[in-house]
């Protein structure tokens, strides 16, 4: 789950994290208002989304008015806001679609020496939770490794020690630091620490952080991402949640426990058992298309499940045709079969359809399928599948 600007700087602050002053605005002459009760003759407005690459997007018909705003007046203030909200901002990570702005975060301007960047995060190849940090603050991480992967500094925390001040200390001065800056950056560093453990984070980033002309650390800008699993001990956090910057394909799914992520490509998978689901978004790879999602029903789901699975598959109008791909051990084959037939004539089956089951009562849920008269085309093996869906996708968008 993540969250917006505004919401991480509130807890990072709580964790003793310096950064500026804010206010978060939903209209014009709230963004006004809030620039009159912040001090200072400079201002910043900035749109939130969960998205990174504001300051560099635009919105869409005002290629030049992009998501972060330099104001030096209240009214400023208000005539950015009036020219941002309600409007679809696109971003480097938002895609050609972009997200619209409903909400903006008016915060006081500060005086920039240097930019820094700062996150956190698990690296699972290393099994640990991990700093990355460089000098290079203010462009986009993926841009520093590309082009100067020499500023990268990582630090490994050992999971069994925590996090030890002298790693602190030490990535400080790799970064430039100096004097009281070295302890203020081992502060800074602490106190995410404590809120990333304590709160079930896999991410907190600081891009940029900044040194100010005075010789103090701001963080001028916050990411925060938690672990779903567990969120259940996080009640405050749960409450952050915007379901306007998720996926409504995903809140559906999460209603049913439905394992789902979506994707760019074309073609809907309905599958049990994350690997199998790895395996049959690569086949439909190397068969030259691209999935649409990555659907998990799990081992042992119920008819309803598998059935809420479908609807939102069919529901996608994106999608140019789905392969179900079963492998029956606990699950059934004949409840896949029997939620696939209900689903179809409940919805409608405006696509092309690929089923493949092996396993517990293939017999019997193939003989329904059979019997469905519905237009459903079988395969034999998950080669077969993917080679059978991409050349029923493919005949559909010549016809």
């Amino acid at each position: 789950m993540n969250i917006h600007e505004y919401q991480a700087k509130a807890l990072l602050k709580s964790y003793g994290v310096p950064v500026p002053h804010g206010i978060v605005v939903q209209s014009p002459n709230e963004a006004r208002d809030a620039a009159k009760s912040l001090s200072g003759d400079l201002f910043v407005v900035k749109a939130q989304i969960h998205a990174g690459g504001r300051g560099a997007g635009h919105f869409v018909g005002e290629p030049a008015c992009s998501g972060v705003r330099l104001v030096k007046t209240p009214d400023e203030a208000k005539k950015a806001a009036y020219e941002m909200l309600d409007r679809t901002l696109v971003t480097r990570q938002t895609g050609p679609q972009g997200r619209i702005v409903r909400k903006l975060y008016v915060e006081a301007g500060c005086a920039i020496e240097r930019e820094l960047y700062f996150s956190m995060l698990i690296d699972r190849s290393e099994r640990c939770i991990v700093i990355v940090a460089s000098e290079a603050g203010g462009m986009s991480i993926e841009d520093v490794a590309e082009k100067m992967p020499e500023k990268i500094r990582k630090v490994a925390i050992d999971p069994s020690l925590g996090l030890a001040d002298h790693q602190s200390r030490e990535l400080a001065t790799r970064l430039g630091l100096h004097g009281p800056q070295i302890h203020q950056f081992a502060e800074i560093v602490r106190s995410a620490y404590t809120a990333f453990t304590a709160l079930d984070a896999s991410l907190i980033e600081t891009n940029p952080l900044v040194v100010t002309k005075d010789g103090s650390l701001l963080a001028l800008d916050a990411k925060m991402g938690f672990d779903d699993n567990g969120l259940f001990r996080h009640k405050a956090i749960q409450e952050l949640r915007d379901p306007n910057e998720e996926d409504p394909r995903e809140q559906e799914a999460a209603r049913f426990g439905l394992s789902y992520v979506g994707l760019d490509g074309t073609i809907g998978c309905m599958v049990n058992g994350a690997g199998l689901a790895m395996a049959t978004m690569d086949i439909i790879h190397e068969e030259g298309e691209s999935p649409a999602n990555f659907l998990d029903v799990g081992g042992g789901a119920s008819k309803e499940k598998v059935s809420a699975a479908f609807r939102i598959l069919l529901g996608d109008a994106r999608i140019e045709g789905v392969l179900v791909n079963i492998f029956g051990g606990i699950m059934r084959c004949d409840i896949i079969a029997e939620a696939v037939i209900s689903s179809c004539r409940e919805v409608g089956l405006h696509v092309p359809l690929v089923v493949r089951l092996a396993g517990t009562r293939v017999e019997e849920g193939m003989a329904l399928i059979s019997k469905s008269g519905l237009d459903v085309i079988v395969a034999t093996d998950l080669g077969d599948a993917a080679r059978k869906i991409v050349a029923a996708v493919r005949a559909r968008r010549a016809a």
